[in-house]
């Protein structure tokens, strides 16, 4: 198998290699010739970014026909109850498509969570929720037009894993070579 680089990308960075404004952009973190991102993560969201220069192994990962598994923390403002976790059971109508069903659970804040910077916006008379959400798809900006659509605006958005590559142990701004 070809290698894989694996990169906790951190939040404000644009998952391209190319300069683009004053924002950060992977070439800031991965110096590494012939990789490039297997699939994109917004430039507000943080966490796993599979990196590999193997075209084949690039295709397999993005292509919505192979299903792989994506799994988001999202911080959501607002307490979402049962209804809206079976709205995103479901699949939750957007406005130009009808996401897939994704798995969706209340979950406590993760104990492995890192300090955003800058950290989020937080008002006293609004409380916040963290949700566990797998998708099948990923389309641009989906998990946060889900939370958006089923009334529960996402604050903070990580990417835990993509298929069996996970973030853990990569911290922010770091990566490592996987086999």
């Amino acid at each position: 198998m070809p290698d894989v680089i694996l990169l906790n990308k951190p939040y404000g960075v644009i998952c391209q290699f190319s300069p683009s404004g004053s924002h950060r952009t992977l070439k800031d973190f991965i110096d590494e010739p012939g990789v490039y991102p297997a699939g994109r993560l917004d430039t507000d969201s943080e966490g796993l970014v599979v990196l590999t220069g193997d075209g084949a192994l690039q295709h397999a990962i993005t292509d919505p026909r192979h299903k792989l598994p994506k799994t988001y923390f999202a911080q959501v403002e607002g307490t979402p109850d049962d209804a809206v976790l079976e709205l995103l059971r479901r699949g939750i109508r957007l406005s130009d498509f009808r996401a897939q069903p994704a798995e969706a659970q209340l979950v406590s804040e993760p104990d492995w969570l890192w300090p955003r910077v800058p950290p989020i916006r937080s008002r006293q008379t609004i409380p916040t929720a963290w949700l566990r959400l797998t998708l099948r798809e990923g389309r641009n900006r989906q998990v946060r037009r889900m939370t958006a659509a089923a009334g529960f605006p996402t604050l903070r958005l990580i990417r835990f894993s993509v298929g069996s590559w996970t973030v853990a142990g990569i911290a922010p701004g770091t990566w490592e070579r996987v086999s």
